[in-house]
């Protein structure tokens, strides 16, 4: 590479200065910095380009790292990572400015002190931390949602099968309305009852999500009490618990106006 006579005047960051805030900041803190470089000898392309790669080469890194098994991530050495994205982004030091960095030293030109570079490096460590914690608390997010979701996936499969009760109070007898109440219908409101109170058990459960969750314990509490109801109206024989299954109902109905 060509030095650029511009370099006399201006400060550069040494290689070394370069791989002391890689191994602390990553590629985002190379990429940088070696930006840094290319803008100095007027090549503010490259030094655009030297970011963005930094960044895609960072984003790359931590995701395959995401993806690595934690028992397997548990048994590399700390210190192993750090000093293998460290030596390759040193070589690329080498190949691209290499010969710029050489002659800017030859020459007695000033470079930046390499605690400037390690300032540089504290500070994309920050940003890696907070995009990592970030992640991490969507990713959590998301995996409460689909925990959530599964559940009231079966939530619902029990409702649409315990409703199948209305329809046959016009086509079933009493005993077999008796069986279905005791061996299917009621059974599957209490099951109900049991997953809203384990998704409720749910770590950092977001406040719509509990809001929903209280909605869905009243409704599941009347359903039990209705279906109660009609059990010992069609064992007694009776008609003397329409008016309370109305009722009952009416406060079905207003819990279900509240979901929607």
């Amino acid at each position: 590479m060509n030095t650029n006579n511009k370099t006399q005047d201006f400060k550069l960051y040494s290689s070394r200065a370069i791989g002391l805030a890689t191994f602390l900041g990553g590629p985002l803190a190379a990429g940088y910095l070696i930006g840094e470089n290319y803008k100095v000898i007027d090549k503010p392309t490259e030094g655009r380009n030297s970011l963005v790669l930094g960044i895609v080469f960072t984003v790359l890194l931590f995701g395959a790292l995401f993806m690595i098994p934690e028992n397997t991530i548990d048994k590399i050495p700390k210190q192993l990572i750090p000093l293998l994205y460290t030596g390759i982004i040193l070589g690329i030091v080498e190949w691209k400015q290499g010969d710029m960095l050489k002659a800017h030293k030859e020459n007695n030109n000033p470079f930046f002190s390499g605690w400037r570079a390690a300032g540089v490096g504290f500070v994309s460590l920050l940003v890696l931390v907070i995009g990592i914690f970030g992640y991490a608390f969507l990713s959590s997010d998301n995996e409460i949602y689909e925990k959530y979701d599964t559940e009231l996936a079966q939530f619902s499969k029990n409702e649409k099968e315990s409703l199948v009760f209305y329809d046959n109070l016009e086509t079933k007898n009493n005993s077999s309305l008796l069986k279905e109440l005791d061996e299917k219908t009621i059974p599957k409101w209490k099951a109900n009852l049991e997953i809203i109170k384990k998704t409720n058990q749910l770590n950092n459960l977001p406040p719509d999500l509990v809001e929903q969750n209280n909605i869905l314990l009243k409704y599941s509490e009347l359903r039990i009490q209705a279906f109660e109801l009609f059990r010992k109206s069609i064992y007694e024989d009776t008609d003397k618990y329409e008016e309370q299954l109305e009722q009952i109902h009416i406060q079905i109905e207003k819990e279900l106006e509240k979901l929607n």
